[in-house]
């Protein structure tokens, strides 16, 4: 097979700042599609799990959440699940753009989302886990129970998830190709990219406060509480929380455990690996070395973290799904759509 060719990012000069290109895309995100939202029990049986479908065509619709709405047996239009970053959901900048792309290719759209995103608490002891792949292995399985051509997309944490779970699986992964995006796949270095000045001045907060809210919120000892109060680095929440409530003895396990790099050599089935040089989040990446010959990687040099943020200069006469804005965040879902186009995504209605 011919090597996937696709359109470089090459961002203007004044915006290649890495934080620039992190924090702006969120203002210059489509509007919301409007989704319809199932609800299921995750893999443990404990908590609900929203699944936001952006559909190719209105299905038959059902009052409830509980099932699927109904879609003809014949319909082998490809259906891209989408596993979102941490406290992300189906309204993160990236799903809105994720979502409008693949609408427009004619395919089917669904967030997947980990415990407690998505508007709905979680009910059981567990929480969100970046090396969680039975949780991404049952989301896979309820959609295959209605759909038969699925791809899936992995962004940030979902996308370390995704990663692992096609190196995990290897043959037996349910989706037929994936692409991830910002992945934190060596999680430990990540963790200390995370431990930086601007990093930890600038990120932390937006990132931590929200977790530590649903911490507290859930069912825990007055110990926990006073621990997770006095938390101002994630590496600290996960040592005292994640950790322990997934089963791994500190943060340092949790992250060798969980990090996806170390199962890249045995993927079996097309992968597509996106992320930026100048990433101020993800620490070390992968390496052709480090991966099997299905793993196709891009490192571009800019981009920031799930960033890729362009500019239209009057000269520039490619189509876009954007029309009011000369910004748009449209690189990552238009690169992954041809990547999935090249690795042969069919649609058969």
């Amino acid at each position: 097979m011919a090597p996937f060719n696709y359109q470089e990012f090459k961002p203007p000069f004044w915006l290649t700042n890495p934080h620039l290109q992190s924090i702006l895309p969120k203002f210059f995100a489509p509007k919301t599609p409007e989704y319809r939202r199932v609800v299921k029990k995750d893999s443990l049986g404990e908590s609900d799990i929203a699944y936001d479908f952006y559909d190719a065509w209105p299905p038959s619709t059902t009052t409830d959440t509980t099932v699927d709405a109904t879609i003809d047996a014949s319909d082998k239009t490809p259906l891209i699940v989408l596993f979102h970053g941490m406290e992300g959901s189906s309204d993160s900048h990236y799903a809105r753009a994720l979502a409008y792309q693949m609408h427009a290719q004619g395919w089917h759209f669904v967030v997947a989302h980990f415990r407690s995103c998505g508007g709905i608490p979680a009910s059981g002891r567990v929480f969100y886990n970046a090396g969680d792949t039975g949780e991404v292995h049952h989301a896979l399985q309820n959609l295959c129970a209605t759909y038969d051509n699925i791809y899936a997309v992995g962004v940030s944490l979902g996308g370390n998830a995704l990663a692992k779970y096609m190196g995990e699986y290897g043959d037996k992964a349910l989706c037929k190709g994936a692409a991830v995006i910002s992945a934190p796949v060596d999680m430990s270095s990540a963790a200390l990219s995370m431990h930086s000045f601007l990093s930890h001045r600038i990120y932390t907060p937006y990132l931590l406060n929200p977790i530590i809210k649903k911490a507290l919120a859930n069912d825990i000892t007055a110990e926990e509480i006073d621990s997770i109060k006095a938390v101002n680095r994630i590496s600290d929440f996960d040592d005292i929380f994640t950790a322990p409530r997934h089963g791994y003895r500190s943060n340092n396990h949790y992250y060798q455990a969980s990090s996806a790099l170390p199962y890249l050599l045995n993927v079996t089935r097309p992968l597509l690996l996106i992320s930026a040089k100048d990433d101020p989040f993800i620490g070390f990446t992968a390496t052709p070395n480090d991966v099997s010959d299905q793993v196709t990687i891009i490192d571009t040099e800019h981009g920031g973290h799930i960033g890729y943020l362009r500019y239209r200069s009057d000269k520039d006469k490619s189509p876009h799904l954007y029309k009011k804005s000369r910004f748009d965040i449209n690189w990552i879902p238009e690169t992954v759509s041809a990547y999935f186009n090249y690795i042969g995504v069919s649609s058969h209605k």
